[in-house]
């Protein structure tokens, strides 16, 4: 059960510091496992590694600030913790199907249409989610 919360708390710290560069060293340092028991054990628990954990919660985080503000997408991506943007936009159409810039128009476009109640997306089965 130990290693369990060991687990957990490589996750919160994760949640608290994922705008910072965060390597599997570190995490597994300040966890108190070796690097290579904490992937497998994360896996295990997560049914993903802690880095592709970490590059999903960068690119949520990032969906999020392309939707609800003006900042350029190089803002963003150092925003949250990337510091390549062509990694940042190369992982983003990867993980999300479209680049960052085509996600901010369509993530506009949807805020300029008329609201949609979530329960006739769900009987007409229409996505209600900015994600293609």
């Amino acid at each position: 059960m130990r290693h369990n919360e060991q687990a957990r708390q490589a996750r919160r710290l994760m949640d608290r510091d994922f705008t910072t560069p965060i390597t599997i060293e570190q995490l597994s340092y300040q966890v108190a496992l070796s690097p290579f028991y904490l992937i497998r054990l994360f896996r295990r628990i997560y049914q993903q590694t802690p880095h592709q954990y970490l590059i999903q919660l960068r690119i949520a985080k990032a969906k999020e600030l392309l939707s609800q503000s003006d900042r350029s997408v190089t803002e963003i991506c150092a925003e949250v913790g990337f510091t390549s943007l062509g990694s940042f936009s190369s992982l983003f159409r990867k993980l999300v199907g479209i680049s960052p810039s085509d996600y901010r128009q369509r993530s506009q476009n949807i805020r300029n249409s008329a609201y949609i109640p979530l329960c006739v997306c769900l009987l007409h089965e229409i996505p209600d989610t900015l994600d293609p």
